[in-house]
């Protein structure tokens, strides 16, 4: 299996620096659950685009501190990328900015949080299950986000719900699955991200960040609901 990964991240500051890049992250989030697949990474803002989407078996696009209604250059391209791979029947797996960024571009809404920015970890209830989930009644994963979803595109169902994010998962059909928060960010990374964050917000966003904490997260068990959803688009795939 083949996956290109579509890195929209734009921090370049000193905090980002001293942690692993996001290639890196997502690449080791999908070689936890299948050591053998090919990763190829692409970083977005610096111009660096696949080819055609049709040289991979899905993409996978990440997370990112711009916004998808940003007018900016690249932004534009991936919202034609996701059109083009979408239309092809490339299987496509968006996580934070691309969750939104899929939705937006195939026709949905983002815009900001109802609430207050959301940071931590958020336990999605998973409240239509799609078939490559394993034992999902819930998933905790870490989080970072003032925007999110808040209209569907057309044939889009809401698989997840949490707290402040009625539409925390999303697919359409067997080619979408979609998530707001990030399953590639550890459990160190989160808990630096939350003091590096914390400042910026009133204490009581960094006081109940840090509990949210306390009962962990996620990543791998999601990390295998990715291969599973890959899989199960595969060509030849029942």
């Amino acid at each position: 299996m083949h996956i290109g990964l579509l890195v929209t991240n734009t921090d370049d500051t000193a905090f980002a620096a001293r942690h692993p890049r996001d290639a890196a992250k997502f690449t080791a989030l999908i070689h936890a659950a299948r050591p053998g697949w090919q990763v190829t990474p692409f970083d977005l803002p610096k111009g660096e685009f696949p080819v055609s989407p049709q040289e991979f078996d899905g993409l996978l696009i990440g997370g990112s501190p711009a916004s998808v209604l940003d007018d900016a250059g690249w932004i534009t391209r991936l919202m034609d990328l996701i059109r083009t791979a979408h239309t092809a029947g490339i299987p496509i797996v968006g996580a934070c900015f691309g969750h939104q960024a899929v939705a937006q571009a195939l026709g949905g809404r983002v815009g900001p949080n109802p609430g207050p920015f959301i940071l931590g970890a958020a336990e999605t209830r998973i409240t239509a299950p799609a078939p490559w989930m394993a034992d999902p009644a819930t998933i905790r994963l870490a989080a970072a986000h003032g925007e999110q979803v808040l209209e569907l595109p057309p044939d889009a169902e809401i698989i997840g719900q949490s707290e402040g994010c009625p539409v925390a998962a999303y697919r359409i059909g067997t080619r979408v699955f979609a998530t707001q928060y990030h399953p590639e960010m550890t459990p160190g990374f989160i808990a630096a991200l939350v003091e590096e964050f914390a400042p910026k917000f009133p204490p009581a966003v960094g006081a109940a960040a840090r509990q949210s904490l306390r009962a962990g997260i996620e990543g791998p068990r999601f990390a295998e609901w990715i291969a599973r959803f890959f899989e199960q688009a595969a060509p030849g795939a029942a």
